[in-house]
């Protein structure tokens, strides 16, 4: 384990991070504006989840491999960006049927629901090879080979990160589920902030179709 003082100067920096807007908290906003609370709650969860898998395979060097393979890389970054794509553009046509069905004196279809939500939470963050890079560049900073394990200490620290994560992701999700509630009497908002959740996801998913495999 590692000692005191840098675990604390490791939560710290942890910490600062986790609160620091970025894809993650863009994707769990996106989800609330979209179904509401319990699903960005859920996602928020699924998210996490899927940054364990990252973190348990940076502790046994899987993560290691994929980076430094360019074709791996390459595969890993368009699944999960093809997966992105598809739940944004599913949340916009969903958003504007919904709306014409209203319109149609119809009920309005439910949302994807917090199970779903947490299933789309894993698979956008286990997907995501920036979240590997991530773990892979800034956890072995504060792993000290003389303090035991290699592997566990990633673990540890890896899990700290996670958890962090998952509590900011939290709170943006109550954030973005109160706005969504302020704006429930006015259907034509809720759709369109539907559609700019979608729009969110979309452009996350350019974003990781984008990015570079760090170099080594």
């Amino acid at each position: 384990m590692p000692e005191l003082t840098q675990l604390a100067l490791y939560v710290a920096a942890a910490l600062l991070l986790a609160i620091t807007p970025g894809p993650g908290i863009f994707y769990v906003a996106a989800r609330t504006l979209a179904g509401g609370r319990a699903e960005g709650v859920a996602s928020s969860f699924g998210t996490g989840l899927g940054g364990m898998v990252h973190v348990l395979a940076g502790s046994l060097g899987v993560s290691a491999i994929v980076l430094a393979s360019a074709e791996l890389f390459t595969a890993l970054k368009l699944i999960g960006s093809a997966y992105l794509l598809w739940i944004g553009f599913r949340t916009i046509q969903s958003a504007r049927r919904d709306a014409s069905t209203i319109l149609n004196g119809a009920a309005m279809a439910p949302p994807v629901g917090p199970h779903r939500a947490f299933r789309e939470g894993v698979l956008v963050e286990a997907l995501n090879p920036k979240t590997a890079a991530f773990f892979l560049a800034f956890v072995p900073q504060f792993v000290d080979p003389a303090q035991g394990s290699i592997a566990l200490q990633f673990v540890v620290l890896g899990s700290v990160s996670v958890v962090l994560n998952t509590l900011a992701d939290i709170v943006v999700a109550f954030a973005a589920g109160g706005i969504r509630e302020g704006a429930a009497a006015r259907p034509t908002l809720i759709r369109r902030l539907r559609e700019a959740s979608g729009a969110a996801m979309v452009a996350l998913g350019i974003g990781l179709a984008l990015a570079k495999r760090p170099a080594a």
